[in-house]
């Protein structure tokens, strides 16, 4: 049984263009759409209605979004649900039964809508599918022929395979180009060991020894998917920002998912969290298998 995408709305603009998105996607993919809006009934002066009058605006909102997708995409098979719960617990829920989650995001350094606050950050660390941020200003014409999918790599060759998956199957179902990239630096001399020392050095240094990684790493997906044309992207710097960098000219970028839990919740690693917040172009981000 194939899984559906599915999409979270919140009747926001920016949650619109992600519902755009996961239904071209999932027509890519020969997906179902699922589409899923969580909402709590707001007890106050300052909000109209009761909690069946403020249920019916929700669901009145949601059929008019999935309306403009059914026209558009008039073979895709669409289903929806109104959930009253938190908006994390629904939809980390909802991953758990999705090939991805999609949701919107807005603007350059400030993440909103579903991920104000701390509420995005506990869905991307919790769930077990990949998410993907779409900002609203995002376009079917941005993902025109040229345009690359750009994925991270770090580690060894066996790490990173369920990022490497997801962008090699993303780069196939849209014909496009994948672009793998590996960013390094000289840590400082006492944090080299005897061993990676002499692996160094066998290789050639720093930076072929990064290259034969990400080559090795790529190896078994670009079999797997041989239509898929792969350039392959060493550079010295951070990892962010040398994916910020590239992801000018990208369509889409993949990063994989280091969470980690704090006193506070659930926190992502920074390279995915400083490449949600400033890469112009969606962002999926990938737990690992």
């Amino acid at each position: 049984m194939t899984r559906p995408i599915t999409a979270g709305v919140d009747g926001t603009e920016e949650s619109h263009t992600a519902l755009a998105w996961a239904a071209r996607e999932a027509v890519r993919r020969g997906r179902d759409l699922r589409v899923i809006h969580a909402w709590r009934f707001a007890q106050h002066e300052t909000v109209d209605g009761d909690r069946e009058t403020q249920g019916r605006w929700v669901r009145e909102a949601l059929e008019g979004s999935v309306r403009e997708v059914t026209e558009r995409h008039p073979g895709l098979d669409v289903t929806t649900a109104v959930v009253e719960d938190d908006a994390v617990e629904a939809l980390v829920a909802a991953a758990a039964e999705a090939e991805q989650l999609v949701l919107g995001s807005r603007g350059h350094g400030r993440v909103l809508g579903f991920l104000l606050g701390s509420v995005g950050q506990q869905v991307i660390a919790e769930t077990a599918a990949p998410v993907v941020l779409v900002r609203s200003g995002n376009r079917a014409s941005d993902e025109a022929e040229g345009r690359q999918i750009v994925v991270g790599h770090e580690g060894g060759p066996e790490d990173g395979a369920a990022a490497l998956r997801f962008a090699f199957e993303t780069a196939a179902a849209r014909g496009a180009t994948l672009r793998a990239v590996r960013a390094w630096t000289l840590p400082p001399v006492f944090a080299y060991s005897p061993a990676s020392l002499k692996l160094l050095d066998e290789a050639g240094g720093p930076e072929p020894y990064e290259q034969k990684a990400l080559s090795e790493a790529l190896q078994p997906w670009r079999e797997q998917f041989p239509q898929v044309p792969v350039v392959e992207h060493v550079e010295m710097g951070s990892a962010g920002q040398v994916l910020l960098d590239v992801s000018a000219r990208a369509q889409l970028v993949v990063v994989g998912r280091r969470a980690r839990r704090t006193a506070v919740g659930a926190r992502i690693g920074s390279v995915a969290h400083g490449v949600l917040h400033h890469a112009p172009c969606p962002v999926a981000v990938v737990p690992p298998a």
